[in-house]
């Protein structure tokens, strides 16, 4: 590009290229972290070998070379490489796109479209993809950082593959910064603790890495940084978080399953991920809340009172200080003996309600304020249980036409053994009452 142009452009050529970008993979071989996507035996690899290329979506996590890929790809398979990001691009823009493609593909070139962020387009732009990936005009690679079951046309997602890329790995991250060594000449002047430090900082984002690498680079300590200082030097990178997207649930999700594995670390962890990011303690609450019901139960009711109450201190004294009344919610909810009975038969009941339509209850438990009621049978031949031996009439409380079911199966953990134990001893009783009938 001429000066002219770099100048028309807002562009200084003498202006420094990140270190990222000088870095840049030359080829696929050279994308580090991607293996199970990129070696022969994988299946953009095994593409490759057979010389064709499918209209894709990579979905991972921003800095793992999703952009990357699909310059690669292009080259690889002797395709124009077209790029568009769905934040500044609109119909308009996609049309000449398409125009493009469309001629150089009567010139015997075929046309690679990476769309960065594609599930920013809205539907109507997403649809006016279709005719173009199945006419073959161009081959589509669309990047994003969220789940395409959720985002992407169900019409454009059915023409496309879906490969889930990682985020960097230890390993791959090392090696980025070996390859950083090398390219530069020189060292990283961090102590083995900072260099382990630094990757942590960049949570799976080589990008984020290269950059905070840059800056170590640029200070050229005087002796090796430790990590303790490393903190102090270099701005710590805010949790990947999105609370209304799938992040938000990823979380939750794993939390409750913390919970109801009964493991209070993870649970903790889990919960402290969300904080940090910003969740709101309310919306955990609410799931402590249902956590306590669905899968404590009655092995321990004091689990619901617990996580009731944390959501009652929430609402009353807000963050951070609500945090500590979720954390020993989340300890109860996960050190507390499990049952899920109590959810269980909630289900089976409803389901067996919807089945029997609108049985009437038997008469004997019916009031009878009237006399007509009355000689209608209404309350007839009900036995009051507090006056009959041992407090248990054993009498029949579902419709006539309905047989007795049993919904609640206790455990025998926490305090639903004993539940058990009472329920069989009724049980028995209701049988030798049935049978001197």
């Amino acid at each position: 590009m001429s000066d002219d142009l770099f100048q028309a452009a807002g562009l200084d050529r003498t202006a420094p290229t990140p270190l990222a970008d000088r870095l840049r993979p030359k080829r696929l071989a050279d994308v580090v972290g991607q293996d199970h996507l990129l070696a022969a035996s994988s299946p953009i690899g095994r593409m490759l070998a057979q010389k064709r290329l499918a209209s894709m979506i990579l979905w991972g996590p921003p800095g793992v070379g999703k952009t990357t890929i699909a310059r690669l790809l292009a080259e690889e398979t002797d395709l124009d490489f077209q790029q568009i990001s769905a934040v500044f691009s609109g119909v308009a823009d996609l049309r000449k796109v398409f125009d493009a493609a469309r001629a150089r593909r009567a010139a015997g070139k075929g046309t690679l479209l990476f769309v960065d962020e594609i599930h920013r387009f809205n539907r109507a732009q997403q649809d006016g993809f279709l005719p173009f990936v199945e006419q073959g005009v161009v081959t589509l690679v669309g990047a994003t950082t969220e789940n395409p079951s959720f985002e992407i046309n169900a019409a454009l997602l059915s023409r496309c593959q879906v490969f889930v890329l990682k985020r960097l790995d230890v390993g791959a991250l090392a090696l980025l910064l070996e390859r950083a060594e090398a390219l530069l000449g020189k060292p990283l002047k961090l102590a083995a603790d900072a260099r382990t430090a630094l990757c942590d900082l960049a949570d799976g984002d080589g990008r984020y890495l290269l950059s905070l690498a840059e800056e170590v680079f640029a200070l050229d300590p005087p002796a090796p940084i430790a990590a303790a200082e490393l903190g102090q030097l270099l701005q710590k990178r805010a949790p990947v978080y999105d609370k209304d997207r799938e992040e938000h649930y990823n979380l939750i999700s794993a939390l409750h399953k913390s919970i109801r594995g009964s493991d209070p670390d993870a649970a903790l962890y889990w919960l402290a991920r969300m904080v940090i990011g910003g969740e709101d303690l309310l919306f955990v609450a609410r799931r402590l809340v249902r956590a306590a019901a669905e899968d404590v139960g009655l092995a321990d009711p004091t689990a619901l009172l617990i996580a009731n109450a944390a959501k009652d201190a929430v609402h009353f004294i807000g963050s951070p200080e609500g945090e500590l009344h979720l954390a020993q919610a989340v300890l109860h909810l996960a050190t507390a003996p499990k049952s899920n009975a109590a959810y269980t038969a909630w289900k089976a009941a409803k389901a067996a309600a919807g089945e029997t339509g609108t049985l009437m209850p038997p008469k004997h438990i019916l009031n009878a304020p009237t006399k007509l009621m009355g000689d209608l049978g209404y309350g007839k031949g009900y036995d009051y249980d507090h006056e009959t031996p041992d407090g248990f009439s054993g009498q029949t409380y579902f419709p006539d036409e309905m047989p007795r079911r049993r919904f609640y199966q206790p455990t025998d953990r926490g305090r639903e053994a004993a539940i058990k134990e009472r329920l069989e001893r009724w049980s028995a009783l209701r049988a030798r009452r049935a049978k001197d009938q």
